[in-house]
């Protein structure tokens, strides 16, 4: 059984996987003038946690429960997952940004969980999304699957309130606020996304952000940017 501590580092921003260096989309929206101060970014999160929020924890949830298959089964359902999240992110540039994660996430849970059936992943060019390698991992941790799903969902608003905290200035401890406030959505979604990891892969969640994709072609554009993406 995992300890608390273990959801606490594995959701942490700082564990090494490159997390910190991405944005959320929230730079382009910025640029855009679309995300300007508190009101906005509070939109903007609420908005991306019902969307990539809601997917990525549903397919990290699957993830989690393909890692406990027998490796024949885990091996198919992951490579469908695999495949049904690369059809529900439209955008060339999320894709790439995924899969790069997933890279980033998979060299950490390597060195820490070594046993951990990670040569199921698909071996898709550019290596598995990151939702996939997270459900993984954090079932070798020893994790469940409502806690895998959180631990997504968390990240998918944090990492955009840090950033806003460094694009626009913002007042680090009002920012905090808004994610205390947002925390009942987080748990909330982490549990509806848990529950549909029970449904097959064409049916897990497809809750798209059609700006969120315009703006990340958009942002992979520029020569200059603070964020990877």
């Amino acid at each position: 059984m995992a300890t608390p501590s273990l959801l606490l580092l594995l959701a942490d921003g700082r564990f090494p996987a490159g997390a910190h260096a991405h944005s959320g989309g929230l730079e382009a929206a910025v640029a855009a003038g679309r995300v300007t101060d508190l009101t906005s970014l509070e939109a903007f999160l609420a908005g991306r946690l019902a969307t990539a929020g809601l997917v990525g924890a549903a397919f990290a949830a699957a993830a989690h429960r393909a890692a406990l298959a027998e490796t024949a089964v885990r091996s198919g359902s992951l490579a469908r997952l695999d495949a049904e999240l690369d059809a529900r992110t439209a955008a060339p540039a999320l894709r790439a940004v995924s899969r790069r994660q997933g890279r980033a996430l998979l060299r950490a849970g390597r060195a820490i969980w070594p046993d951990a059936p990670f040569t199921d992943l698909p071996a898709t060019p550019g290596g598995a999304h990151q939702p996939l390698v997270l459900g993984l991992l954090c079932a070798a941790a020893g994790l469940s699957r409502v806690e895998t799903a959180t631990i997504a969902a968390y990240g998918t608003v944090t990492g955009a309130a840090s950033a806003g905290v460094r694009l626009l200035g913002l007042d680090p401890y009002r920012v905090q606020t808004l994610l205390v406030g947002l925390a009942d959505a987080c748990d909330g979604t982490a549990a509806d996304a848990a529950r549909a990891a029970d449904d097959p892969p064409e049916r897990l969640p497809a809750a798209a952000a059609p700006l969120a994709d315009i703006h990340a072609e958009i942002h992979a554009t520029w020569e200059v940017r603070l964020f990877a993406s």
